[in-house]
């Protein structure tokens, strides 16, 4: 027996859609810039015609703004978790370059709009919560790397801010190169990127297992007979 008009299967359909447009606004605005975007690209990019879109979303801005707002949620939720574990300083700081690099995977597109968009979008009173996004990112990025130099595990010589500065630009600009389906996996990159980021900032200490590299310097030479 079919269902009757606006049931759970219509809802279903409708929340499919939805997403499905939202997805569609979510490359274009990363591709072309939110400014350059319209309603119409949108909808053309859909199938469908502009006066359809709005049986959905008001308007651009509303469009980007639930973007924004569900990316912001799912990163801090996962940000909260780091914090909150029990981990040593080292491992959590490992897994918040894991989770970055995780979310471009799955939500590059946002993460590109808010990089390029933020600032812009900032100007508008509805976005207010991007700066302030933005502020908590830092002092978790911070408190991370605060712990590390106080537990031994990072070098007590660094700079925090500047780390936090170095770290969150070599991270989050991956986004403008790295394409999932690529030659490289999201893990990949981040275990290359763990290799730069926290060798380079680690004690002896809190260094991971020795470097392929230092095993390799570590053995006797065996060039000598190879060039008899």
């Amino acid at each position: 027996m079919p269902e009757p008009a606006g049931g759970p299967a219509a809802s279903t359909a409708g929340a499919s859609r939805r997403e499905e447009l939202l997805r569609i606004a979510a490359d274009l605005f990363a591709t072309k810039g939110f400014r350059n975007t319209t309603v119409r690209d949108i909808a053309d990019a859909a199938g469908i015609l502009s006066g359809s879109l709005y049986h959905h979303f008001d308007s651009k801005e509303s469009m980007v703004d639930e973007l924004m707002r569900t990316f912001q949620a799912e990163l801090f939720a996962a940000y909260d978790e780091i914090l909150a574990s029990t981990d040593d300083a080292r491992s959590k700081l490992e897994r918040a370059v894991r989770l970055s690099f995780e979310t471009i995977e799955r939500r590059g597109a946002e993460v590109a709009i808010f990089q390029n968009e933020a600032a812009t979008l900032g100007q508008l009173e509805r976005f207010g919560y991007l700066a302030e996004r933005n502020r908590q990112s830092r002092d978790v990025w911070v408190s991370l790397l605060t712990e590390g130099v106080e537990s031994g595990a990072l070098r007590s010589d660094l700079d925090i801010t500047l780390t936090y500065r170095f770290v969150r630009d070599t991270v989050w600009v991956a986004v403008r190169w790295y394409r999932p389906g690529g030659p490289h996996t999201a893990t990949e990159v981040a275990d290359q990127y763990l290799t730069i980021l926290l060798d380079g900032i680690a004690t002896s200490g809190g260094r991971a297992a020795t470097s392929a590299s230092e095993e390799r310097a570590s053995r006797p030479s065996e060039q000598g007979d190879s060039s008899a």
